[in-house]
C-alpha cells in the first residue's frame, strides 16, 4: 500500500473503520475560506491579542492563594515584660505624656516614636485565632496619651493598649516654627 492509502484509512493512529460515516468530511480536511466570502465576513479571524486571552491562566479556586498566604504568616504567644522592662516602658510612657500635655508644647514638639505592639490573630479559620498573634511596629506621630480613663497610645489616629506595647523608641522631638506675626 501506499503511503496515501495508509494516511487515508487512518484517524490518528487508530485505522479507519469502512463504515465511518464522517470519511468525507473527514478526508476534506480543515476548512479554508476565501478572504471575502460570506463566513469569512461575518466570522474574521481573531487577531493574536484578543486570541491570547482564550489562553491566559484561569484560577479556579478564587481566594484559595490568599487562604495559603494567610497560613504562612508565622504567629506566636505574646510575651510577659520584666519589672525592668516594664518600669522603662513606664517611663518612656511619662516622657510622652509630658511631651504632650499641654496641646500648645504638644503642636511645637510632635514628638515621633515607633511603638512595637502585639496584635492578635482575627482569623477565626488559622489555629491561632485568640491563642497568639504578632509583634508589628507602629511609627507616627504621638497624639494622645490616656494614662487614667483608657489606658491607651494614640499614634497616626492608631489606638494602642498600654496592655499591648511591647517596646517604645522616642525617633525625635520635631520643632515647628512658630507663625510669624503681620507687620504693620
Amino acid at each position: 500500500m501506499s503511503t496515501a492509502a495508509t494516511e487515508s484509512n487512518t484517524v490518528g493512529y487508530m485505522p479507519m473503520p469502512a463504515s465511518f460515516s464522517r470519511r468525507s468530511l473527514f478526508l476534506a480536511g480543515r476548512p479554508r475560506h476565501q478572504r471575502n466570502d460570506n463566513f469569512w465576513c461575518r466570522h474574521p479571524p481573531m487577531d493574536r491579542l484578543h486570541r491570547a486571552k482564550i489562553f491566559a491562566p484561569f484560577d479556579a479556586l478564587a481566594g484559595f492563594d490568599e487562604c495559603i498566604q494567610a497560613k504562612e504568616v508565622l504567629f506566636e504567644q505574646k510575651r510577659s515584660l520584666s519589672e525592668d522592662e516594664t518600669a522603662d516602658l513606664d517611663e518612656k510612657l511619662c516622657m510622652l505624656r509630658a511631651l504632650i500635655y499641654n496641646s500648645k508644647v504638644s503642636g511645637l514638639n510632635r514628638p515621633s516614636a515607633v511603638i512595637t505592639c502585639f496584635f492578635p490573630c482575627s482569623d477565626p479559620q488559622n489555629e491561632w485565632y485568640e491563642k497568639g498573634g504578632q509583634y508589628k511596629d507602629v511609627a507616627g506621630t504621638v497624639s494622645k496619651v490616656d494614662a487614667v480613663i483608657s489606658m491607651t497610645v494614640t499614634v497616626d489616629d492608631q489606638v494602642i493598649s498600654f496592655d499591648d506595647i511591647y517596646s517604645i523608641r522616642i525617633n525625635h522631638i520635631g520643632q515647628r516654627s512658630e507663625p510669624k506675626k503681620k507687620q504693620l
